[in-house]
């Protein structure tokens, strides 16, 4: 399908056959439930332990996270642009699909789906700790990875309820997490100590290297920036909801996210937090002097993971549903539920989470599972790379007749500083993990072929064309 060629976000017309329509059913995310789709795929696990993951860098990682909460804004005007372009499911999929061929699209949803439930996984292991806390697991794998696989499940089988139950959970979650990590951030900036923030470069790197080190790290919480656009077809109207969704999503996230860290950096003396497991209880413990700070953080922390589990499952299903529906993904994945769930894409993500988890446990913590969740960072940089080159091809493509420019310089801008962050962020993974990312993504070609030489079977047999017998 060939999109209208202006500098706008205009949205292409749509036929009952054409790929990118949506069907009739009811469209059951507003505003509110997007937002919070959003917000609370962005605020999983990484947020109770991000604080002591960076602070190996010094408060250097505070300018890092300003920079990236930056960048993610950027997406998340980007993304709204081109959801009033195609205002459907499957967003990052779609929008290289529709400016440079199934191929990319293609590359872009195997990227993405890559991402999502390797991610899935490494959630649901998020949660063994925090249940740990509550209730003492005794170093048992077995018992770690039920939970894990327990906690995978539950959000797996409310998506099978369907998107109304989604949109509720993720409204509910959102607020249990969302709340007190606010009261910690914002009570805690009265009890800082400027002391314990520490060294502004703790690496012994440059500043620039330190900056770009950290960012690589911090990535992962920005993970979800694009949940809005990806479940568009859910969204009431969606060509000013996604876009508003997800700049208010990303920028309640980066606000929680900014507050928090500080806090915790000024809390938490600078060598006892390198070395914590868990920051945010230490520093409600140094706020109240007590020792029930892991409790309660526990408790938040098993709501917030399985919440954001919820949401990625989501979209772990959404993706492939998009593609298969062009036949670029095995059919299965094009069936819908009930719920307004494509179910196969469900069952999928779960049983390669599940898979996942039991490796993990069964193999120890210096496994492939653990290069896997690394390499999450480069596979979900590719279709945002995609997306920002597609609204840049899009606004190159647009007819003069039909250019505003104060649109189209706003886009411009937008869209070029998309990719070149996306490109800094790729960059910033490190060599083993671009490496390893595009031997990831390579994997999928296969798929790609025999999808595709199934489609020319089909349409040569439609067209009544003589088979080619190899000689």
């Amino acid at each position: 399908m060939t999109a209208p060629s202006t500098t706008e976000a205009d949205e292409p017309e749509l036929t009952p056959t054409s790929p990118t329509a949506t069907s009739p059913r009811r469209r059951t995310f507003g505003l509110a439930a997007a937002t919070a789709l959003v917000m609370g795929n962005i605020i999983g696990g990484g947020i109770f332990v991000l604080p002591a993951t960076v602070a190996p860098y010094g408060s250097v990682s505070l300018v890092a996270f300003l920079v990236l909460s930056v960048g993610a804004v950027l997406l998340a005007l980007l993304f709204g642009r081109l959801a009033r372009r195609s205002p459907v499911t499957g967003g990052l999929y779609v929008y290289p699909r529709d400016a440079f061929g199934p191929f990319a699209g293609f590359l872009s949803a195997w990227s993405y789906w890559t991402m999502t439930w390797v991610s899935i996984a490494a959630l649901a292991v998020a949660v063994v700790g925090y249940v740990d806390v509550l209730i003492p697991l005794n170093d048992s794998h077995t018992l770690a990875a039920l939970v894990a696989i327990l906690a995978l499940w539950l959000p797996a089988a409310a998506n099978f309820a369907g998107t109304r139950w989604v949109g509720t959970v993720q409204i509910v979650s959102t607020i249990l997490k969302f709340v007190p990590l606010l009261l910690v951030a914002t009570v805690g900036l009265f009890f800082i100590d400027t002391d314990n923030f520490g060294p502004f470069n703790a690496s012994g790197d440059s500043v620039p290297g330190a900056l770009a080190a950290s960012a690589a790290l911090l990535l992962y919480s920005f993970l979800g920036v694009e949940s809005a656009a990806v479940s568009a077809g859910e969204v009431e109207d969606p060509e000013r909801n996604v876009g508003r969704a997800s700049v208010l999503g990303t920028l309640g996230s980066a606000l929680v996210y900014i507050l928090g860290i500080v806090a915790v950096f000024g809390l938490v003396p600078h060598d006892k937090l390198v070395d914590s497991g868990a920051p945010f209880a230490d520093a409600v413990n140094a706020i109240t002097g007590g020792s029930w700070g892991g409790t309660a953080i526990a408790l938040v922390a098993v709501a917030s993971i399985v919440g954001c589990l919820n949401g990625w499952i989501l979209l772990a299903a959404q993706m492939p549903y998009a593609a298969a529906r062009d036949g670029l993904f095995p059919a299965p994945f094009a069936k819908v539920g009930k719920g307004g769930v494509p179910g196969f894409g469900v069952w999928a993500c779960a049983v390669l989470g599940t898979i996942l988890i039991a490796f993990n446990y069964t193999a120890g913590p210096d496994t492939t599972f653990r290069v896997l969740v690394l390499i999450t960072t480069f596979t979900g940089c590719v279709p945002y790379l995609l997306s920002a080159a597609a609204q840049l091809y899009w606004l190159a493509k647009g007819t003069r007749d039909r250019v505003r420019p104060a649109g189209l310089v706003r886009d411009l801008i937008v869209a070029a500083l998309s990719f070149a962050f996306s490109f800094w962020l790729i960059a910033g993974a490190g060599y083993a993990a671009v490496y390893q990312g595009v031997l990831f993504l390579f994997a999928g070609i296969p798929v790609y072929v025999w999808m595709r030489g199934r489609q020319a079977s089909e349409a040569a047999d439609a067209a009544g064309e003589p088979e080619i017998k190899a000689a």
